[in-house]
C-alpha cells in the first residue's frame, strides 16, 4: 500500500498530454491488477451559495454508500482512492466493500473490509491517491457492490463526478460500514466521490477506456439502469462470449477536449494521463470528445455560474492538433486508440460545418488505430444534422437509451478489442 502524489510521466509522454494541470503517476508495470470498474472526477466550485446543482451532501462523520457495476470478475480486489482535487487530507475511518442489495442495502454477511497498510483508517495527502491493500472478494462482472465509507468528522466533498446516473446514499451520522440495511441512510446523491476503482487481479485480462463528454458520461439515460453506450459495450463483449475484457466509462458532462472548466473539469488533454494513461490494464481506448469544444463559446452562463469558461474558440486545426496529442499519449504507452466521430446536435451552419470537418478528418486521417462513425449510427437520414426521432433524448444532443444502445451496435469489436497499436 503506497500513498503517492501524482508524480511525473516520462517527458516524451507529459509532452504529448500538454499541460498537464497534475501530474500523473505510471502504471505498474507487469502488474496482476485490471480495472474493472473506474469513474473520472471533476471539482465542485466552492462557492458560498451554490445552486442545487453543485451542492454536495455534508459527509462529515456519516458513512457514504456507492453502488458500482464492474465489468470484470475476479476472486481478488482492491479501491483506488483519490484526493486530486483536495486542498486538504482526506480523511476515511472505515472502507467495505459488499454485493449490494435492494436500494442501500447490502447482502448480509458477504461484506469484506477494506484496509490500506493493515489499517482501517486512511489519510490522503491533498493532491495525492492510494490503492487499498488486496481485498480477497468474489467480484462477478455485471453484479451490483456497495462500497461504503465512513468519512472523517471534518471532511467535506470537493470532488466528484457530477452525472453518475446511478443513485447512491449517505447515511445519518456515525459508522454505517459494516450496516447491512438501508435504514440508517436516508440522503440519496447522484454522483460518485473519491472512490475512483475498483481493480481485481485479472493477469490475462484487458481494458476497454471510453472517455470524453456528456455522450460517453450516458447524460439524460435512464437512472439506475446502466444504459450507457460503454454499459451496451460492456454486454455486447460479454455475449460475445470474451470474459477477459472489462469497459469503464471515464466520460464527463461538459468535458472538452482543449479547455479546462470550473464545473466541468480538466480539458481532455491534460487528464488524459491521469484517468487513462495509469489504468492498470487498459489496452484500447474509445475517444469521443469535441462537440462541446465547438458549442461552449456560443453558450449562456449555466445554473447561475459560468461554466463553460474560457469561451475559447476552436479551428478544426486546433481540435485535430489536441487529438494527436492524444494519441501521441496513447501510444507512447502501447495503447490502441480509436477514434469516434462527433455525434449530430442540431448545430447553426457554422459549427455544423466545423463538426463535419472535424469528422471527415477522424474518418479519413488515419491516424487513429480504429474509428467508430457514431455519427452515422444516430443521423437521421432525412436530415444529417440532427438525431434520428426514436435516438434523440429530448434536447436534441444527447442519446436516449435507444441511441446509446445504437452506439454499441455500430462498435465492431475487433475494432476496440485488438491489444495494443495497430
Amino acid at each position: 500500500m503506497t500513498i503517492r502524489p501524482f508524480a511525473a510521466l516520462s517527458v516524451a509522454v507529459l509532452s504529448a498530454v500538454v499541460c498537464a494541470s497534475a501530474p500523473v503517476h505510471a502504471a505498474d508495470a507487469g502488474s496482476p491488477w485490471v480495472t474493472a470498474w473506474a469513474t473520472a472526477l471533476q471539482p465542485i466550485p466552492q462557492l458560498p451559495d451554490p445552486p442545487p446543482l453543485y451542492r454536495a451532501p455534508d459527509v462529515a462523520g456519516r458513512t457514504v454508500r456507492q453502488i458500482v457495476y464492474p465489468t470484470l470478475s475476479g476472486e481478488v480486489a482492491r479501491l483506488h482512492v483519490s484526493n486530486a482535487y483536495g486542498k486538504a487530507p482526506l480523511v476515511i475511518d472505515g472502507l467495505s466493500i459488499a454485493r449490494s442489495g435492494a436500494g442501500a442495502a447490502v447482502q448480509s454477511g458477504g461484506a469484506a473490509r477494506v484496509t490500506f497498510g493493515g489499517k482501517a483508517t486512511v489519510s490522503v495527502p491533498a493532491g495525492g491517491e492510494i490503492d487499498s491493500d488486496p481485498v480477497r472478494i468474489p467480484v462477478t462482472a455485471g453484479a451490483a457492490y456497495a462500497i461504503s465509507s465512513y468519512m472523517g468528522r471534518e471532511q467535506r466533498m470537493v470532488a466528484w463526478h457530477r452525472v453518475s446516473s446511478q443513485v447512491n446514499y449517505v447515511s445519518t451520522p456515525g459508522n454505517h460500514v459494516d450496516d447491512p440495511s438501508a435504514d440508517s441512510f436516508r440522503q440519496r446523491f447522484t454522483q460518485f466521490a473519491w472512490v475512483t476503482g475498483l481493480q481485481v487481479e485479472a493477469p490475462s485480462a484487458a481494458t476497454v477506456a471510453a472517455i470524453g463528454d456528456s455522450i460517453t458520461d450516458g447524460m439524460r439515460s435512464s437512472l439506475n439502469q446502466n444504459r450507457r453506450w460503454p454499459d451496451a459495450l460492456a454486454r455486447k463483449v460479454a455475449q460475445s462470449g470474451d470474459k477477459s475484457v472489462a469497459v469503464v466509462n471515464l466520460g464527463i458532462s461538459g468535458n472538452r477536449l482543449l479547455s479546462d472548466s470550473p464545473c466541468y473539469g480538466d480539458a481532455l488533454v491534460s487528464r488524459f494521463g491521469r484517468d487513462v494513461l495509469v489504468q492498470p490494464g487498459v489496452k484500447s481506448v474509445v475517444l469521443l470528445i469535441g462537440i462541446n469544444d465547438i458549442n461552449f463559446a456560443a453558450m449562456p452562463p449555466h445554473a447561475g455560474l459560468d461554466c463553460d469558461l474560457p469561451h475559447t474558440q476552436v479551428s478544426a486545426d486546433s481540435l485535430i492538433a489536441g487529438y494527436k496529442r492524444v494519441i501521441a499519449a496513447a501510444h507512447g504507452r502501447g495503447m490502441r486508440i480509436v477514434g469516434a466521430t462527433l455525434t449530430p446536435a442540431a448545430l447553426p451552419p457554422q459549427r455544423e460545418a466545423l463538426r463535419a470537418e472535424v469528422n471527415q478528418w477522424i474518418k479519413t486521417s488515419r491516424a487513429f488505430d480504429g474509428v467508430v462513425d457514431f455519427d452515422a449510427a444516430l443521423r437521421d437520414p432525412a436530415d444529417p444534422v440532427r438525431l434520428r426521432r426514436a435516438f434523440d433524448s429530448g434536447d436534441h444532443i444527447h442519446p436516449s437509451d435507444a441511441g446509446y444502445a445504437a452506439m454499441a451496435d455500430a462498435i465492431q469489436l475487433p475494432t476496440v478489442l485488438s491489444a495494443g497499436r495497430k
